[in-house]
Formats: structure tokens, C-alpha cells, sequence
């Protein structure tokens, strides 16, 4: 082709090219969403363990949450809920 456009054959390769990577993209994102899934059900499973122990799931899941926040944070917002409080004569 004079024009420098591009022929059929290589628009056909370059979309077998991007195919085949869109194709790859979704795979992986297939196996990861498994492995969470996965993951997901391992939680679950301690969850159960530790109530079958009588721990409180909703207490331990509270813990799990502060214990991810930056302590500035939590200390801010530990200082924020006892400031509500006692604004509430709590």
C-alpha cells in the first residue's frame, strides 16, 4: 500500500496481537477473583473457629479494622468518639 496505511493482513495480526493480550488481562483477572474467593472462605472459616471459642466475631472484626489504621488516625478518632460522648453525658 502507497499510503503507508496499513494492510489487511497486518490489521488482522495486530488484533489476533490485542485479542489474545485482552484475552490474557481477563484470565488473570479470573484466577485472582478464585484466589480471593479462596481467601474469602479461609476468614469465614476463622471467623467460626474463633466464635466456636466464644470470641466475639463482631469485636474481633472491629480489632482487625483499628489494627490497619495508622495510630494518628485512630488516636484522633478514639479522641473524637470520647469527645461525642461526652458531649452526650455518655
Amino acid at each position: 500500500m502507497a499510503d503507508g496505511a496499513p494492510s489487511i493482513d497486518q490489521l488482522a495480526g495486530a488484533s489476533s496481537v490485542a485479542a489474545d493480550r485482552l484475552r490474557s488481562f481477563i484470565e488473570r483477572v479470573e484466577r485472582l477473583e478464585e484466589d480471593k474467593a479462596a481467601v474469602m472462605n479461609d476468614i469465614k472459616e476463622v471467623f467460626a473457629e474463633a466464635k466456636g471459642e466464644g470470641y466475639d466475631v463482631k469485636t474481633l472484626r472491629q480489632v482487625i479494622r483499628l489494627r490497619k489504621m495508622d495510630r494518628a488516625d485512630r488516636q484522633e478518632m478514639e479522641a473524637m468518639l470520647e469527645l461525642y460522648l461526652s458531649a452526650l453525658g455518655e
